[in-house]
Order: structure tokens, then C-alpha cells, then sequence
């Protein structure tokens, strides 16, 4: 069974690799994890060298928060995701806890 993993639709965290402000979060998938609460973005890299690919449209490659009400079996089930900073990390905002 293939399922159609959910697109970051939007990423406001400046600082990391992965994001280009025009055109927004360039890693092939991402990840979610976290705990006590937090669904952190598993793969927020605060590092001055550009990562991903030139032309990638970022998905949620895993979710890890298994208390989110979109997930199922580990997989995200949202339509799309919106990710942001929230105390000084990238963190998912469509967080909704089961």
C-alpha cells in the first residue's frame, strides 16, 4: 500500500539549511519528532551551508509524534503541514494532539 506523504506547505524558520525563503523548505522529506508536548522538526539543521536539492517541494517523510490525531501508523495523514520557530527550533504547527 502507497500513501501520498502530506507537503510542508510552509516553513517560517529562517536559520535553517533547508529552507530559502522564496521558495521554502528544500529537503526531500522531513521529520517529525519530539517529546513532552513538542513536535520538533526532526531535521532543523542551524547551519550556514545550503542543504536539499534546487527543486524539491518538502514532504513529511515520518512523524515520530504517535499522540498527534494525524497520525497513523507513524505516517501523516494532514493535508499539509505548516512549520515555524517556536523557542529558538523548528517545530510543527499542525500539531494536534490526539
Amino acid at each position: 500500500m502507497t500513501t501520498v506523504m502530506p507537503p510542508v506547505s510552509e516553513c517560517t524558520v529562517s536559520g535553517c539549511s533547508y529552507n530559502d525563503h522564496d521558495h521554502g523548505c528544500h529537503a526531500f522529506a522531513i521529520t517529525v519528532s519530539g517529546h513532552d508536548g513538542s513536535a520538533d522538526c526532526g531535521t532543523f539543521i542551524p547551519l550556514t551551508v545550503r542543504g536539499g536539492l534546487p527543486r524539491a517541494e518538502a514532504q513529511v517523510g515520518a512523524c515520530q509524534r504517535t499522540d498527534c490525531r494525524h497520525n497513523d501508523a507513524l505516517e501523516c495523514r494532514a493535508d499539509g503541514i505548516r512549520v515555524g520557530l517556536d523557542h529558538d527550533t523548528a517545530h510543527c504547527l499542525t500539531f494536534s494532539p490526539a
